[in-house]
């Protein structure tokens, strides 16, 4: 079964919104790992349906290890993001991780990102489902 870990932090809205999704469209053909920077991004996390959930540096590295694809904002990537939340070893980590990494270009880190349009989190996250339809051949 293809395991997907979905990272979020702060309140864990994002990784909320993609979980409902993947649910929605995959149901229970996916293991979904929910890993948030807090255990409140986590329990969110959990409510939307994430088959595990995992909270902290220590869980993130050592879950990311674990799963074939990893899914979030691009600012899971970025040290310090999420209002110092992300920490460098954590961005570093999933950065280097063998996952295939999904991120969504989400702007809340004072990075912005030339050529792509700036869209709604629904819009971004139904883009996100059917490229991993595509990448699933499903």
């Amino acid at each position: 079964m293809l395991k997907i870990a979905v990272i979020d932090g702060q309140g864990g809205g994002i990784g909320s919104y993609i979980i409902k999704s993947l649910r929605e469209e995959f149901g229970d053909k996916v293991e979904i790992i929910a890993l948030g920077t807090n255990a409140a991004a986590t329990a969110n996390m959990m409510k939307a349906k994430a088959n595990k959930g995992a909270s902290g540096e220590n869980a993130i590295l050592w879950n990311i290890k674990k799963v074939d694809i990893i899914l979030g904002p691009l600012s899971i990537i970025v040290a310090n993001a999420m209002m110092g939340e992300l920490t460098p070893s954590m961005a570093e980590g999933i950065g280097s991780a063998n996952a295939k990494k999904i991120l969504l270009p989400i702007n809340q880190e004072g990075i912005e990102l030339i050529g792509f349009i700036k869209e709604p989190l629904p819009h971004l996250v139904e883009k996100l489902i059917l490229h991993l339809k595509e990448e699933l051949n499903v």
